[in-house]
């Protein structure tokens, strides 16, 4: 197949970081200059000035021009503030806000067949956004202004402003008189309703024009100038109106009447009320249909933080996942007692939206700001000292997904658990995890995303930390093949979460007696085996077990053995991943659910759950996840494919984490 160039002119497109992803049918994108070979297309950014020099470029070498625009949902954050798009509009005929021609767009509302599937996939995409509330842009906070919190649901109408000069507004039939009428008729209409006048926030601030500003002075409009997730506006309003806002579609999405006094895409197709007529419109469309060309065929995804391409519903969720893990942290911190290390990246896990203040010690007084904590810092002596904190501390602790490579190595981790009640490893006290794990609904797609999360982890041998190792066993066939996790002794995890057998070699015990003819595998935990951590077994211990396996991978282990017999170990879980039993004698976060054979009991947990419901609380929900490159929230998804991409440039530690293994194994490792 012939290679083909696409030329670009614009700076700003050669920084989206998965340009590559997102324009397939080219082999290679080139900065155009004087010098350059001739491309086989040029794209510039749609109609905006911009892209003046590459369309008159494209027209002098008579080669086609590509028109590109944000997707139509396009980022958790705004690009000013440092947010790759995660999808785009490529259109090789016009563009979609541009009315006074087609658009590939229109081309398909007018000429196209949408089959089955197709359509069952826009509905579950449409009920998704529905479900998280997803805008274009979802920056802006989900909560009404006080005033209209009071007011009566569907008691007022929604006129949307527009920034004066928007391309889409003259492209799309209408001029500033447009906005005049809109208002009036919305007024004219609803004569006993309050009109709410969406506004941009810059145009209330004097940095931006707009046109209706002046609608403050009638006794019936109220100016909304705040950043406000569109989904809240609906639920309050009965009918919107717009000129060419995009607001318009997701109203529709949103079950509100729309009104348009301007020709968007999703005008004249019989969904709206509109005021003008667009004659090439032939057809008349479901919803559903203008979504699936629209967000399916029109735009495409890719994941701006590993470049590769992606899909509505993976865009969905990841988009999602920011946004709950950003709302549910913002807000003001004070962290205490962090090293320098875990300073330098604690920050990023608690969101955009969060102000993180940092002190060494906890304050005596109680304080407004929610104080955080790593949690194996807070023994009994801690709590001796702070008692007064103790009930209002946040916990934060290493994810399940950490890193390529350990955490004693000063490895920076891509996700961490950041929990408002307890942690998830002391099962003394109630935690975030086994609430949800308790009473969260799971919906049918979440568990359908865990079930495929928990397919890719198992097919690519993921763990917690992925440090490589041998693969090859020599096992026999003959025999029941149980795995005994070693632990590192000193961890809270253990004094925690299992009372009764608290060291690597009294759990070896246990399964031999338990097990007498079972083939024992010991494999010590990857700190102790580093030399940093307590947790090395007695001299005369090596009866107990059959084979040390500490150095070959825990997934080619777990593909193997029939059983896992562990206090509290994460290997359990993982396990479980891969369908193997496992006996805890401990009470982990998995144990209690009916999943496993428990020595111990916990009378909170009385829910019986499937793997999925596991992986999907375990995985999705409750850790924070964060992209090391953009500084970004992100996703599980995301982290995994990252890890994947890491497995490529696996190196051996670096001489400072070798140091680093000396200094915590003499100073810190056994104490």
């Amino acid at each position: 197949m012939e290679k083909r160039t696409a030329g670009i002119l614009s700076p700003g497109i050669q920084r989206i970081s998965a340009l590559k992803a997102l324009l397939p049918e080219f082999d290679r994108l080139i900065r155009l200059n004087s010098l350059s070979r001739m491309p086989d297309a040029v794209v510039g950014w749609g109609l905006k000035p911009t892209s003046v020099r590459a369309r008159r470029y494209a027209q002098k070498h008579h080669l086609p021009y590509i028109a590109l625009e944000d997707g139509f949902l396009r980022s958790l954050g705004l690009g000013v503030a440092g947010y790759q798009p995660h999808s785009l509009v490529v259109d090789h005929t016009g563009i979609y806000y541009d009315a006074t021609r087609p658009s590939d767009l229109e081309n398909w509302l007018n000429d196209a067949t949408f089959d089955h599937d197709e359509l069952a996939l826009a509905e579950r995409c449409m009920t998704q956004l529905r479900h998280y509330r997803l805008s274009k842009y979802n920056h802006a906070p989900d909560q009404l202004p006080e005033p209209l919190n009071r007011g009566t649901p569907g008691s007022c109408v929604l006129v949307v402003d527009q920034t004066a000069g928007d391309a889409s507004i003259s492209f799309g039939g209408a001029s500033a008189e447009s906005f005049t009428a809109m208002l009036e008729a919305a007024l004219a209409e609803h004569p006993n309703a309050t009109v709410l006048v969406k506004v941009h926030p810059d145009v209330i601030a004097g940095k931006k024009s707009g046109h209706l500003l002046k609608a403050a002075q009638h006794p019936r409009c109220v100016l909304v100038g705040n950043d406000i997730n569109p989904w809240a506006l609906f639920d309050i309003v009965s009918q919107v109106y717009v000129v060419t806002s995009q607001l318009g579609f997701e109203a529709l999405l949103a079950q509100v009447p729309v009104t348009c006094f301007g020709l968007p895409f999703y005008a004249a197709w019989g969904l709206t009320d509109d005021r003008q007529a667009c004659h090439r419109r032939r057809r008349t469309r479901t919803l559903t249909e203008v979504f699936a060309a629209a967000y399916l065929r029109y735009a495409r995804y890719a994941n701006p933080y590993t470049g590769q391409p992606s899909t509505l519903e993976d865009t969905l969720a990841l988009i999602a996942d920011q946004k709950r893990q950003r709302d549910r942290l913002s807000g003001d911190w004070l962290a205490c007692g962090f090293s320098s290390w875990k300073r330098g990246f604690i920050d990023d896990f608690l969101g955009a939206a969060a102000k993180v203040s940092h002190q060494r010690q906890l304050p005596k007084a109680p304080v407004s700001k929610r104080v955080l904590v790593w949690s194996s810092s807070i023994d009994d002596a801690f709590k001796q000292r702070h008692s007064g904190h103790i009930d209002t501390l946040w916990r934060m602790e290493d994810g399940f997904v950490r890193s390529a490579g350990l955490g004693v190595d000063l490895t920076r981790p891509l996700s961490l658990v950041i929990d408002s009640k307890g942690i998830y490893y002391d099962p003394r006290q109630p935690s975030d995890l086994e609430i949800l794990l308790e009473t969260f609904d799971f919906t049918p797609d979440l568990l359908e995303r865990a079930r495929h999360l928990r397919e890719r982890l198992v097919g690519l041998k993921l763990s917690k930390y992925n440090v490589p190792g041998e693969r090859e066993l020599d096992l026999p066939s003959d025999r029941h093949l149980v795995l005994v996790p070693g632990q590192v002794e000193s961890d809270a995890s253990i004094a925690a979460g299992s009372p009764q057998i608290r060291t690597n070699q009294a759990l070896l015990e246990a399964v031999r007696t338990a097990h007498p003819d079972a083939y024992i595998l010991y494999k010590p935990h990857p700190d102790v085996i580093s030399g940093a951590r307590l947790g090395l077994l007695a001299a005369d211990a090596s009866t107990l077990y059959d084979a040390e396996v500490g150095h070959v991978d825990i997934a080619a282990l777990l593909e193997r053995v029939d059983a896992v017999h562990t206090m509290s170990s994460l290997t359990g879980f993982e396990a479980l991943l891969r369908g193997r039993k496992v006996y805890t004698y401990g009470l982990p976060f998995y144990a209690g659910w009916g999943l496993t054979q428990d020595a111990l009991h916990c009378p909170r947990r009385t829910r019986r759950l499937g793997l999925d419901a596991l992986v999907a609380a375990t995985l999705i929900l409750y850790p924070s996840y964060v992209d090391p490159a953009t500084k970004q929230l992100c996703n599980v998804e995301t982290v995994v494919t990252l890890l994947e991409q890491a497995q490529y440039r696996l190196v051996k530690p670096t001489w400072k984490q070798q140091l680093y293994r000396c200094y915590r194994s003499i100073v810190i490792g056994r104490h």
